[in-house]
C-alpha cells in the first residue's frame, strides 16, 4: 500500500491503526485486513445463572433520603400559550454577536489552554470586565477578589445557604417571596419566618420587633423590585435594614434579578453598594436579558467569604463554563452590552405598557394592578371570592397555561404574577384574550 501511495511504511502503519480505532477496518492475524461491513459486535451478556432481565429495576432495592422540600413546581403543559413569572424572550436575545463571539474564542490559540480545568471562581478576564460593569452601573466597590461566577442565580443563593446557614438558624424572609429560595433554604436547614410586604415592600416595623425578640441569622430581600409583587423597598427602609444589620447581627441576601429593566428614570442603588461592615452578601445573573445559555450568575462578598464558597463551587462544577464567561467578558469590554440592554429595555416597555392597556380594557371590572417602573412581570390583585386555582383549569380549556407557583391565594392575599416579557404584543392579546374567555 505504501509503494501504491507512495507513503512512507510507517505513515500506512499508522493510517491502518487510526482506521481500525474508528471501526472502519478489522485486522486478522495471517489473512488480512478488511473493510468492516456495517456488522458490530454485541456485548456479551452477564452469565451468572440468572435469567436475563427483560428491563431496568423500576425501582432501587436501597433506601435514600427525600426531598420533600423540593418537589418540582413546574407542570408540563400541551398549551399553546404558558403565563411565566418573568421571563425575557429568546427572540430578542442577541445570539448572532455572541454566537460569533464564542467561535472567536474558540479559534484563539491563547484560549485552549483555558477549555480545561480552571479555578472555580471564573475567568479572570470575566471578573475583571463584570466587576467594572457592576461599579458603573450599581454603585459597587469590588474587585475581581470580590466575585464568584456560577451558572445561575439559585446556584448562587444555594452556595451561600449552605455556607451561611446551619440547619436550625432562623432566616427571614417576605410572606410572598421566591419559592425557589424558600425551597432552597429550607434544604439547607432554615427555619422561615414571614414577615409583611406592603407598598413600600418588606414591613421593617416588622423586622425589627423580630430583632428584639430574638436573633436570626439572615434576610433574604429583593428590594428592586419585590418577588412576586414588584414593589421596589424604599430609600429610607434600606437604610434602616443596614442599621439593624449591623447592630444585631445578621446577613442580608439581597437578591438583585431583575436590575436590568427599569423604564421610568434610574433605579435606586443595591443595598449592597451601601454596605461597609460587610453585612450584605449580593447575587444577581450578568445577561439576564439573553437566552438562559448564555446567562451566568454571580456572587458578590468579601473575599474571605467568596474563598470559603468557592471551595464548594470547586467539587461542585469544577469546569465551569468558560467559552461563554470569555464571550461574555468581551461584550462588556467592547461596549455591546450596553447597547443591547439599551434596545431590549425599551421593547419590554412597550411590552409592559401593552400588557397593562389590555388589563385595564379587557379585565378592568375584575382585577387591579400598579404599573411597575421595571421588571418583566404586573403583580395583579383579583376579588377575594375567586378560586384561582379555578380560574387556572378554565384558562386551559382555552389553551393557556397559568402555573400553580404564579398564584397567591390566601386570606389575606388574591393575586397572580403575569410575566409579559416572553410574549410580543400580538401574543399577549391572544393571551389575555384567553382570560376573558375564561372569566365570562
Amino acid at each position: 500500500m505504501g509503494s501504491l501511495l507512495g507513503l512512507h511504511r510507517n505513515t500506512v502503519v499508522a493510517s491502518y491503526a487510526e482506521l481500525e480505532a474508528q471501526g472502519w477496518i478489522e485486522t486478522h492475524p495471517s489473512r488480512g485486513t478488511f473493510v468492516r461491513h456495517g456488522k458490530t459486535e454485541k456485548p456479551k451478556k452477564l452469565e451468572n445463572g440468572n435469567p436475563v432481565l427483560a428491563s431496568y429495576p423500576a425501582q432501587t432495592g436501597f433506601h435514600f433520603k427525600r426531598w420533600t422540600v423540593l418537589d418540582n413546581p413546574f407542570e408540563p403543559t400541551q398549551t399553546g400559550f404558558r403565563f411565566d413569572d418573568g421571563l425575557p424572550d429568546p427572540r430578542l436575545s442577541h445570539v448572532g454577536y455572541l454566537s460569533r463571539l464564542l467561535r472567536i474564542n474558540m479559534k484563539r490559540k491563547g484560549n485552549q489552554a483555558k477549555l480545561g480545568y480552571k479555578h472555580s471562581t471564573g475567568s479572570e478576564y470575566y471578573k475583571e470586565n463584570l466587576s467594572n460593569f457592576l461599579n458603573l452601573t450599581r454603585g459597587l466597590h469590588i474587585s475581581p477578589r470580590n466575585i464568584l461566577v456560577t451558572r445561575s442565580l439559585e446556584l448562587s443563593i444555594y452556595l451561600v445557604a449552605e455556607t451561611v446557614i446551619s440547619p436550625g438558624d432562623r432566616v427571614v424572609v417576605g410572606e410572598l417571596s421566591y419559592f425557589a429560595t424558600n425551597m432552597i433554604l429550607q434544604k439547607a436547614g432554615a427555619t422561615l419566618i414571614t414577615v409583611p410586604v406592603d407598598r413600600e415592600g418588606l414591613d421593617v416595623s416588622a423586622i425589627r420587633k423580630l430583632c428584639e425578640t430574638g436573633p436570626f441569622r439572615m434576610l433574604y430581600i429583593t428590594p428592586h423590585h419585590h418577588y412576586p409583587t414588584t414593589v421596589t423597598l424604599s430609600a429610607q427602609r434600606r437604610i434602616e435594614l443596614l442599621e439593624l444589620s449591623a447592630r444585631y447581627g445578621f446577613v442580608i441576601l439581597e437578591d438583585d434579578y431583575d436590575y436590568d429593566f427599569h423604564y421610568e428614570g434610574g433605579p435606586l442603588l443595591p443595598i449592597a453598594s451601601a454596605d461597609t461592615g460587610g453585612m450584605v452578601v449580593y447575587v444577581g445573573t450578568f445577561g439576564k436579558s439573553m437566552a438562559p445559555g448564555f446567562r451566568s450568575g454571580f456572587i458578590v462578598a468579601p473575599p474571605n467569604l467568596i474563598d470559603e464558597m468557592d471551595k464548594l463551587l470547586g467539587i461542585m462544577d469544577r469546569q465551569g463554563d468558560t467559552l461563554t464567561e470569555l464571550a461574555l467578558g468581551e461584550m462588556i469590554a467592547d461596549g455591546e452590552i450596553h447597547r443591547y440592554l439599551k434596545k431590549s429595555t425599551y421593547e419590554y416597555k412597550q411590552r409592559r405598557n401593552h400588557l397593562a392597556q389590555l388589563l385595564l380594557t379587557r379585565l378592568g371590572k375584575h382585577v387591579d394592578f400598579d404599573v411597575p417602573t421595571g421588571g418583566l412581570a404586573i403583580w395583579t390583585r383579583w376579588p377575594q371570592e375567586l378560586s384561582l386555582m379555578e380560574l387556572q383549569r378554565r384558562c386551559a380549556r382555552f389553551d393557556l397555561q397559568i402555573p400553580r407557583y404564579l398564584l397567591y391565594q390566601s386570606a389575606a392575599y388574591c393575586g397572580i404574577r403575569l410575566g409579559f416579557g416572553s410574549y410580543t404584543t400580538a401574543e399577549m392579546t391572544d393571551v389575555i384574550h384567553s382570560v376573558e374567555q375564561a372569566l365570562f
